[in-house]
């Protein structure tokens, strides 16, 4: 069961002292009411804890709401558990003295600070289960569970934080209230087993198996610890909520079984721990008299030992004193300064614990204090340092001459095997052929060499001092040790004299490759922008180019001058770079050092300078020679420009003269439209005899386009320019010849004087200001207003205009030509029945019928025409029609453009 997910569903309001205790009643009616299971768990619980009470005095009850209604009971069970005399109970048998022994048990409950709500002895008496059950609960709160007290909470708390405590350690028991929290029994078993683990298997118990895990529980409790059954196993784990009350009830009896065991335990423990206490002291006593006999007693044998200072004769005998004094030290001595020092923490030890549980301080036996101790031990300390140092200085003594002979040997090898080879290595003439940074490595090796030859001055020193010394002693070997210190220093002068002279040569093989070196540095650096010049030179020299006009290989002439002056200088500089070259072979000659190697700065060598210097010279002649040629060019180049120019700048003005006069011809109408036509044939016969000039002209600019000249400054006129003014020209005198045609097709047909014709022609122009041949929208707008058309700004003169537009702009293009306007004109001037006289003349052709037949206008007009007419002629449909019957009528209006066709 979660016990998380059922929250307490009510509280009991008992912890709050004396004020709070009865408002559990409203709880109480809330209870009764939830679930009858609860009445029966409670109802033998309370029983049970009743009687663990009452068989103190002998007696017990059988059942709760009957057994305590004569209050004589009830009254034996408060004396039992307060431990108090209650008054003297009546002995009759009357309801009044049953209620008054049961108010004496109420006042007596009410004494102890308990508010009694809604329980009167009269319902107690009458046996009300639900009221004795309630006073019963109250009882239990007050007497088993109000004094409960753990960590600063107290009653239902106290308990509950004392479960969570005692049960802490087991894992599978999660106690958070006194009901669901005890289904699985394992709370009850984990309280037996944390206080009697020897009663309870923990581990055998399982969590899915509640029966034998509360009957377990209960049994063992029973058994063992004095705690009547109080509760069913079955009840409760057939309960969904077990019964708050019933499982306090029985958790405190566990309480109160175990703290009660607890203060027993306690005496006993307390009078052991004061025998213990004393046991021990008397325990540490002996051993402190005992371990400093013994300790005494250890001192007084060792001393004498110690103090006798007879030397021995030979070095071999001293030295076993000195193993004897060694063990002494290392296998004797150091326990028993852990003795002492234990002896002296167990004195501090024991007064400590005498002090701390009240016994006087102890007083060791005469002789036998820490201070006696202390002052027979500083006695041996001091008998034993003199021991030693008077051993050692024997030791000394005989050991002194060996030593020294010895440290002479040792040091006079060490010294000749470090000098083996080394005049050898410092008169190597390795420096010869070493090149710059291997010098600088070898001054850097023979620094080192110098350092460690000053360091190893030190020991040539020794060797002499103590060579001296074995002498002023006396050691027998004297001679052999004189002659081996006599070699030392003479080679050790040796290795100064070739050190000095090896640094010389060093410093001297230095200073020329350093020397080279720099020459090298100075010819890189001089030599790489050298070269570059050169290998730009020669790219410039062997480039191409194009050029467009003279001036532009004038420029290119003269920056070639310009370089060429510039070689002398060139030269000077490719003089002074070999100059190095040559002065770097002439030191190597001199002292005979060791080239290693090419220049490390460059990879550029004379014999490439002097290869790149040639080439140079030789492309130098050959650029000449290549400007002059394209010099040669660019003069024909400018010859067949200035010959071009020259037409084109006759021929394009004479074109644009030509245009103007033909525009004026049409626009200024001299003479009649017969006229201005000769005058424009004459034209046409003058332009057509001009093309020879044009196709010269051709020639010219072919010859200009082969030599691939793209610009002619000497002109404005390209041969496009003329191309297109010549066919505007043919195109406008064409244009313009058949404008005056049709002119005079116009008059002839409409009967048009050749006043009114100029008249039009007047006002065309007038209103033309642009003189583009054409009027805009508006510009003929305004020239029909000045002819007198009605077409003002209201919807009617609109409507007028737009018809008028519909005709002379069929298109849209929003310009109306001259003829468009003629053809307008004339037929606004004209007659306006030419439709009707058509008509009338068809109705002469079909004898005055409304309709004509096709053979009738076979017989009437030529082949194509009669085809023409019977072709796009609709069906006569009026009521004297007949088969083959044509319209004529709607035909001729049509031909006027006044309905469709």
């Amino acid at each position: 069961m979660d016990h998380h997910h059922h929250q307490q569903q009510h509280h009991d309001h008992y912890d709050g002292g004396e004020n709070d205790y009865m408002q559990q009643e409203d709880d109480w009616d809330r209870d009764m009411l939830l679930d009858p299971a609860w009445e029966k768990q409670q109802r033998k619980t309370f029983t049970a804890w009743c009687n663990s009470h009452l068989r103190k005095a002998g007696t017990q009850i059988e059942n709760i709401e009957e057994d305590f209604r004569d209050g004589l009971k009830l009254m034996l069970l408060l004396e039992v558990i307060s431990g108090e005399r209650l008054a003297k109970p009546e002995r009759g048998k009357m309801r009044v003295h049953k209620i008054s022994n049961v108010n004496k048990a109420l006042d007596f409950i009410a004494s102890k600070g308990v508010k009694l709500v809604s329980i009167g002895a009269e319902e107690i008496v009458d046996g009300n289960a639900k009221m004795t059950l309630g006073m019963i609960w109250t009882i239990i709160l007050r007497f088993a569970i109000q004094d409960i007290s753990v960590e600063e909470t107290s009653a239902k708390e106290g308990l509950l934080l004392w479960c969570q405590r005692k049960t802490a350690p087991y894992k599978n028991v999660n106690i958070q209230n006194f009901h669901i929290s005890w289904k699985d029994g394992l709370g009850f078993c984990a309280l037996i087993h944390r206080h009697r683990p020897e009663l309870i298997d923990y581990g055998k118990l399982r969590k899915d198996d509640p029966m034998t895990n509360l009957n377990t529980a209960f049994d063992v409790a029973e058994k063992y610890l004095d705690i009547p059954k109080m509760l069913d196993a079955e009840d409760i784990v057939s309960t969904l909520r077990p019964d708050e009350k019933a499982i306090m009830t029985y958790v405190s009896c566990y309480y109160h079984a175990f703290s009660g065991k607890q203060k027993a335990e306690t005496a006993a423990n307390r009078i052991c721990k004061v025998l213990a206490v004393n046991q021990e002291n008397e325990q540490l006593m002996e051993d402190y008299e005992k371990l400093a006999s013994d300790l005494l007693e250890w001192i007084r044998r060792t001393i004498p030992w110690l103090e006798n200072r007879v030397p021995e004769n030979t070095m071999q005998a001293m030295q076993q004193k000195l193993e004897d004094f060694r063990d002494y030290r290392r296998l004797h001595k150091p326990p028993k300064v852990q003795e002492k020092c234990q002896l002296e923490i167990n004195f501090n030890t024991l007064q400590t614990k005498l002090r701390l549980s009240n016994r006087p301080a102890f007083m060791p036996s005469e002789g036998k204090m820490v201070s006696d101790i202390s002052s027979a031990w500083g006695s041996l300390e001091g008998a034993e340092k003199g021991y030693e140092e008077w051993l050692l200085n024997e030791i000394r003594r005989l050991e002194r001459l060996d030593h020294l002979a010895e440290k002479f040997r040792q040091k006079a090898a060490i010294h000749e095997a470090w000098t083996d080879g080394k005049e050898e290595m410092l008169q190597h003439k390795d420096y010869e052929t070493a090149s710059l940074s291997d010098i600088k490595a070898l001054l850097k090796k023979h620094e080192a060499f110098e350092s460690d030859l000053a360091a190893h001055q030190d020991r040539v020193e020794q060797i002499a001092a103590i060579a001296q010394e074995l002498n002023e002693l006396e050691y027998y070997d004297s001679p052999s040790v004189n002659a081996r210190c006599q070699q030392i220093c003479d080679q050790w002068d040796s290795l100064g004299v070739l050190t000095q002279k090896r640094s010389e040569a060093l410093q001297r093989t230095e200073k020329l490759l350093e020397t080279i070196d720099q020459l090298y540095l100075e010819f890189a650096k001089r030599a790489a922008p050298f070269n570059n010049w050169m290998e730009g030179a020669m790219e410039d020299l062997q480039d191409t180019f194009i050029v467009h006009t003279i001036e532009e290989i004038q420029g290119l002439s003269t920056a070639h001058e310009q370089f060429k002056a510039t070689l002398p200088e060139a030269d000077k500089e490719r003089q002074a770079i070999l100059g190095i070259h040559n002065e770097i072979a002439k030191i190597v000659q001199t002292y005979h050092v060791n080239m290693a190697g090419t220049n490390p700065y460059t990879t550029i060598n004379p014999q490439e300078i002097n290869a790149k210097w040639d080439k140079v010279r030789q492309l130098v002649p050959q650029r000449d020679q290549a400007l002059i040629e394209e010099h040669a060019r660019q003069q024909n180049n400018e010859r067949l420009r200035r010959q071009f120019a020259n037409q084109a700048n006759v021929i394009g003005p004479w074109i644009q003269t030509k245009m103007e006069e033909i525009g004026r011809i049409s626009i200024e109408m001299h003479g009649t439209l017969e006229d201005q036509l000769t005058h424009l044939r004459q034209y046409e016969k003058n332009i057509v005899n001009y093309k020879p000039k044009i196709d010269q002209l051709e020639g010219d600019h072919q010859l200009i386009q082969e030599a691939l000249i793209f610009d002619n400054k000497h002109t404005n006129y390209t041969m496009e320019h003329i191309r297109v003014g010549w066919e505007q020209l043919l195109t406008t005198i064409a244009r313009t010849i058949n404008e005056i045609e049709n002119q005079i097709l116009t008059r002839d047909a409409k009967g048009i004087s050749q006043d009114q014709m100029n008249e039009f022609r007047a006002s065309f122009n007038h209103f033309d200001r642009d003189h583009s041949g054409t009027l805009g929208a508006e510009e003929f707008k305004a020239c029909l207003i000045s002819l007198g058309f009605d077409i003002g700004n209201d919807a009617q003169g609109e409507a007028e205009f737009a018809r008028i537009m519909s005709i002379v702009d069929p298109n849209r293009l929003g310009v109306i030509t001259f003829q468009a306007f003629i053809d307008f004109m004339s037929r606004e001037t004209a007659d306006t029945d030419t439709a009707d006289q058509v008509m009338t003349s068809f109705k002469v052709l079909a004898g005055d019928k409304n309709y004509i037949l096709a053979d009738e206008l076979r017989r009437e007009l030529p082949p194509d025409q009669a085809e023409y007419c019977i072709a796009r002629m609709m069906p006569y449909t009026g009521p004297d029609a007949i088969p083959g019957a044509l319209d004529y009528m709607s035909f001729s209006t049509a031909l006027y453009g006044e309905s469709d066709l």
